[in-house]
């Protein structure tokens, strides 16, 4: 089997489905697949899916694991030589995962690779970012960072056009390809999987640094577009608010402090 489609739900059963139908609407081009769903402990009850699209696979956790766990889950049960890692609410168009798994089969060098993404009004998500200096996140969440836009700007990549094929640090997590086994520059067997350290945030950023670590280029590709109807959670209040009233904000701050006492404060350089 060339590919394994791994999609992790928590209450998110509506956008699933979407997700799905645009999923099955691809024309594969003979591609052998599977969809494996994650139900992360969430309480939706996705028998009917399972009725409407009989073979995917759906796998109950007994606990919410998080993103970065629950698509481990998938990843050590999937079949494919290549892994999709898809959030439920995005939508695939026309083409964009065949885009994807052309450019990764045919450039061994490169790791990992997303999509452009687009909010459900058409308009650009940003999605490629550079691996972030110790004080970036209290620069998107503050006033300070109308003081520091350069620095804020240039870590979300605004000034970057995304009309081009680019190597970049780290991308979004809602859509990934990589392969499921790979040989690092090291002539070492490398199995990507999310570090589990992340219950939720920087499990992508994460991903990122490990595969540039392994020598691997992370590869931004706008040919393919998915649309992702994004909601930034840890981000419904103002920062003096936030850090009193949301639970998420926390579990942010906490996989900040994670990410950098594992890798440092040091930037890497990115792979040419």
């Amino acid at each position: 089997m060339e590919l394994s489609i791994i999609i992790v739900n928590y209450k998110s059963k509506s956008k699933l489905e979407n997700c799905l139908e645009s999923i099955v609407k691809q024309d594969f081009n003979k591609i052998g697949y599977e969809i494996i769903v994650i139900e992360n402990n969430s309480g939706d009850d996705l028998s009917d899916l399972r009725n409407k699209y009989p073979n995917i696979k759906i796998i109950f956790s007994k606990r919410n694991l998080g993103m970065g766990g629950g698509n481990n889950l998938g990843i050590n049960i999937a079949q494919g030589t290549y892994i999709l890692v898809l959030n439920p609410d995005t939508v695939i168009t026309k083409n964009a995962i065949e885009i994807l798994l052309t450019y990764l089969s045919n450039n061994p060098q490169v790791g990992l690779v997303g999509p452009k993404l687009l909010y459900p009004d058409g308009t650009l998500q940003l999605s490629c970012s550079r691996f972030p200096k110790f004080f970036i996140p209290i620069l998107r969440r503050t006033f300070l960072g109308e003081y520091f836009k350069n620095i804020r700007d240039s870590f979300t990549m605004s000034n970057f056009d995304h009309k081009s094929i680019q190597a970049v640090d780290w991308l979004m997590g809602s859509c990934l390809m990589f392969k499921k086994s790979q040989i690092d520059n090291a002539d070492k067997v490398f199995l990507p999987h999310f570090d589990e350290r992340y219950f939720m945030y920087f499990e992508d950023t994460d991903l990122g640094r490990t595969f540039n670590s392994r020598g691997f280029k992370v590869i931004y590709n706008p040919l393919a577009v998915v649309i992702h109807d994004h909601a930034r959670e840890s981000a419904k209040h103002p920062w003096y608010i936030a850090i009193f009233k949301d639970k998420i904000t926390w579990v942010h701050i906490s996989s900040w402090l994670k990410y950098f006492i594992k890798w440092g404060f040091k930037i890497p350089h990115k792979i040419k």
